[in-house]
């Protein structure tokens, strides 16, 4: 694929546009994610947001994750919404009921599930532009670094323990919201099998926020989100309890991919400034997270389709859907066969390459699946923080002109300056809400053309995780653990190596 670089005068247009953004959703200590559908802090658009932020103030991205710890529960889980004022979002904080938790915050009102660990990757990147920079901004970064390290090893730890208890190497989600991409035909299986009970009426907000309602998931894929998340109430938000009792408990590789990413840059942060040594330290905890969570999503891979799979823990079903979650191994490597042929599937017809795209970059679902929607959420839309990671991930493989092809096509495709939330994949319309935070931050980003380092080299360990059943991980561990009430009735092929 072939796209022009933007003229001089669209990226100045768009370097300006895109603080004006950010500045104007700014709220002192935070950014909102966008003014009006979303007016709160979310975890992951944080993440997005601190890094784009970095390449203007570092002082100020720094900020912007240090409000994010605030919310973090005792637990080590950072939710993924933090409520800091009264709007008219829904499901607001009088939905969530939190205050039934015992490890929630004090103090800070916020959701009960999490969101995508991109967090430690965003701090990595906003080290590196202090460390550019040099004397001020390297020194608070650096010490900001040695701050809250040990916050982002409770938060990876948490998802690593409470998260994957059997020791799988998928970390496990209770809601399609934890995964980031809501709505996706990744998750259409087991929603099927989600019967709503009873629960308190509800009436939607989002839809007063986009112009055509088509653009959202539907009243009845809402009403199941919003059943598990009484259930997580119902659990008081503990994971094992909802474990046995709630009805969504998936395996998910893109978190499990980004988890492996972000521990090993953790742990490299660690090195390079002194934290966490020694053989039980932080530093070691970090790359043994890392280790069994690459493994875990390398051996996912379905070695006919090239693609990572989810795993359904319910019933030991691997999930085969063409979504860009089936890039997870890019983000995490570990395989550097399996790396060239995503990159090469990623690149091709069924991806970038489609013939239809009006724009070479990432559509959340692969426009030759039948599955494929044009502009429903995440069934078809490209969102400009998926090419960002794809991108990300390629030039961390190595993978430079892969990397910059699909960062010149992103720039191309954000020139309007409307830093929409996702884009119609077909016609290149905008989607869902404008002046989107993160849209806004991967903007500066791309146009600051930064080369992380490449990741070490890794080993592909499958040998390392149990067989994928509870039943197997509970006689492990009989006496020590006990077994739990539902789970996964069979045992999914392991697929060969690539």
């Amino acid at each position: 694929m072939t796209v022009a670089q933007p003229s001089a005068v669209e990226i100045g247009l768009m370097s300006g546009r895109a603080g004006y953004v950010l500045k104007a959703n700014d709220r002192g200590a935070f950014t909102v994610a966008s003014p009006t559908l979303y007016p709160h802090m979310w975890s992951w658009d944080a993440g997005f947001v601190a890094l784009g932020i970095a390449t203007v103030s570092v002082p100020r991205a720094l900020s912007e994750l240090r409000s994010l710890l605030s919310g973090q529960w005792a637990t080590g889980m950072i939710p993924h919404i933090l409520f800091h004022s009264p709007s008219d979002y829904f499901p607001g904080p009088e939905r969530w009921r939190t205050q039934v938790a015992a490890a929630r915050p004090a103090g800070v009102l916020t959701s009960g599930i999490c969101q995508p660990p991109i967090h430690v990757i965003a701090l990595s990147r906003i080290l590196h532009d202090a460390r550019r920079k040099g004397g001020a901004d390297q020194e608070l970064a650096e010490e900001f670094v040695r701050e809250t390290f040990d916050a982002w090893l409770a938060w990876h730890s948490y998802l690593a323990t409470a998260r994957d208890p059997y020791s799988y190497g998928l970390v496990e989600i209770h809601h399609g919201w934890e995964s980031g991409m809501d709505d996706s035909p990744r998750w259409d299986a087991p929603y099927a099998n989600v019967r709503v009970g009873a629960m308190p009426p509800f009436v939607r907000a989002d839809l007063a926020h986009v112009a055509d309602p088509s653009q959202r998931p539907s009243d009845a894929e809402y009403a199941k989100y919003l059943w598990l998340l009484e259930q997580k109430v119902h659990a008081r938000y503990d994971d094992a309890v909802y474990r046995a009792t709630g009805d969504f408990v998936m395996g998910d590789v893109l978190v499990s991919a980004l988890l492996a990413a972000a521990s090993d840059l953790l742990a490299d942060m660690g090195e390079e400034l002194g934290i966490g040594g020694g053989a039980s330290g932080g530093v070691e905890q970090s790359r043994a997270i890392a280790r069994r969570f690459r493994t875990g999503v390398l051996r996912s891979v379905n070695p006919e389709t090239g693609l990572a799979r989810d795993l359904d823990l319910r019933t030991g079903t691997w999930l085969d859907v063409e979504s860009a979650a089936g890039f997870a191994p890019l983000l995490c490597g570990g395989d550097d066969a399996l790396t060239r042929r995503q990159r090469d599937l990623l690149l091709g017809p069924r991806w970038c390459g489609h013939s239809r795209l009006r724009w070479p970059v990432v559509p959340s679902v692969s426009p030759a699946s039948p599955a494929f929607r044009e502009q429903t959420y995440w069934r078809g839309p490209q969102w400009p923080v998926l090419n960002w990671l794809m991108a990300w991930a390629l030039n961390r493989s190595g993978e430079q002109e892969a990397a910059n092809q699909l960062r010149l096509a992103g720039l191309s495709q954000l020139v309007d300056c409307d830093f929409a939330e996702y884009y119609q994949p077909v016609t290149g319309e905008t989607l869902g809400s404008r002046d989107q935070s993160w849209t806004a931050a991967i903007a500066l980003d791309f146009l600051a053309a930064r080369r992380p380092a490449q990741r070490r080299p890794v080993r592909w360990l499958t040998s390392e995780l149990p067989r994928i059943t509870p039943t197997q991980r509970a006689a492990d561990l009989a006496g020590d653990r006990p077994p739990r009430t539902r789970g996964p009735a069979t045992t999914p092929e392991m697929p060969r190596t690539p």
